[in-house]
């Protein structure tokens, strides 16, 4: 029988600094974090960081949320995803009580932190990490309750045992009632490709996400269709959804947990299903030995249906023999930073009529000999009400309630890892 399946739980951002520890058992030391410091040095991004690091005694696996770094401490062999899971799930509590998962949010509400985590995982193992449930347990934080609080010294801790805890369906609460009964889903997509210098398409996947909100009375027995679900592999469910309906006749069949919550995410892999946005036009040159070299490049819509292209950023990590930069952009501002040599060209909406393009020229050392390679193009971008994939919902059909509620879906597509090569 194993004791404990985690142990530990280490937070820490993004300068390598421990700001929180829970532990479940004993008291793990600190020190053990030293061998996760050591795989953060060595990785180039901070989402690079090894997800599962062994150590002597201990395995470290752990995920990286909005610049925060969540450690599990795990002294038996144990499922990495079961546990990378778990931590997807306090992170998500997190952002759900507070609106944000940041360090501040988390120093601000550590009262709150504490309760949350002693409910969410019981001598080690995972117990209610349903936000229905949690919030009836510990209630969320409001002003005039932590005001209370401070003056009353009571807790958030809720005195009932939840409704839902004890039911066949546990992440729903019982007794439920809107005035305005509403159900809204947000199809997000992001996609990663790497294109080649000639513009082919090195590498290319879509990792997409559908996020729902809703505030349902009663209990709603819901049913999502899709247009072409057969486009979508390697789905995973929130609980709520029947699996054997969905591997029958592609349909989500479900009862929702009130309020918001992810359905699913999933996985468009096939490269030929896979639609790459924007193309990119680069003439990035350096002379032997010369003083100067040449930066030219432009930023076009492909495909992307007739919808504007914004929020663009384009990242260059320049070579180190690049001095400074004396550039023109027809659109939008750049940035040059000449100690990380870091160049960023914040572009924002794109205008199909007058493509932006940044061109001009880059002062080097003299003498010294040119890069070997040319710097790589990260790109960032949004597109709205477009899902890349051709991912559309087809209907939404309600049963065991009488009322109609107000549906609505909206798309949107964001560049993930998206990496042009000179």
């Amino acid at each position: 029988m194993i004791n404990t399946m985690i142990h530990s739980l280490f937070l820490i951002n993004s300068t390598a600094d421990i700001f929180l520890e829970k532990h479940w058992k004993s008291v793990v030391s600190r020190s053990v974090c030293d061998y996760f410091f050591e795989a953060f040095s060595k990785a180039s991004d901070p989402e690079n960081v090894p997800p599962v690091i062994p150590t002597p005694h201990h395995y470290l696996i752990s995920i990286f949320w909005e610049k925060t770094f969540f450690v599990a401490v795990i002294q038996n062999e144990v499922s990495p995803l079961f546990v990378i899971e778990f931590l997807h799930r306090v992170a998500e509590t997190f952002q759900d009580y507070f609106g944000e998962c940041s360090e501040t949010s988390i120093k601000d509400n550590l009262v709150i932190v504490y309760e949350l985590l002693e409910e969410m995982l019981d001598n080690g193992f995972p117990l209610a990490t349903e936000s229905n449930i949690l919030k009836e347990l510990i209630r969320p934080p409001t002003i005039l309750r932590s005001v209370v609080n401070t003056i009353t010294g009571s807790s958030n801790v809720g005195n009932m045992l939840p409704s839902g805890q004890l039911s066949s369906i546990p992440w729903r609460r019982a007794g439920v009632k809107y005035s305005n009964n509403e159900a809204y889903f947000d199809v997000i997509e992001e996609i990663d490709a790497i294109i080649d210098k000639s513009g082919s398409t090195v590498f290319a996947e879509i990792q997409g996400v559908i996020d729902a909100c809703i505030k349902l009375t009663g209990m709603p027995d819901l049913t999502l269709s899709f247009m072409n679900p057969r486009l979508l592999d390697d789905v995973s469910f929130h609980p709520c959804v029947r699996f054997k309906r969905w591997e029958s006749e592609r349909v989500l069949s479900f009862i929702p947990p009130d309020g918001t919550f992810r359905l699913m995410s999933y996985h468009v892999s096939s490269q030929n299903l896979v639609a790459i946005p924007v193309y990119v036009k680069h003439n990035i040159s350096f002379r032997e030995s010369g003083a100067s070299g040449r930066f030219d490049v432009t930023i076009g819509p492909k495909q992307t249906m007739g919808k504007t292209v914004e929020g663009i950023v384009v990242t260059v990590h320049l070579p180190k023999v690049v001095l400074n930069t004396d550039l023109t952009s027809t659109h939008g501002n750049y940035t040059f930073d000449p100690v990380t040599k870091i160049l960023v060209w914040d572009i924002g909406k794109m205008n199909p009529q007058k493509l932006p393009n940044l061109k001009g020229t880059l002062s080097m050392q003299s003498g010294v000999p040119k890069p070997e390679e040319n710097p790589s193009l990260n790109i960032q971008l949004r597109i709205q009400q477009l899902a890349i994939s051709g991912l559309k919902v087809n209907r939404l059909d309600m049963y065991g309630e009488k009322y109609k509620p107000f549906k609505g879906v909206k798309y949107v597509t964001k560049a993930g890892k998206f990496q042009v090569r000179t």
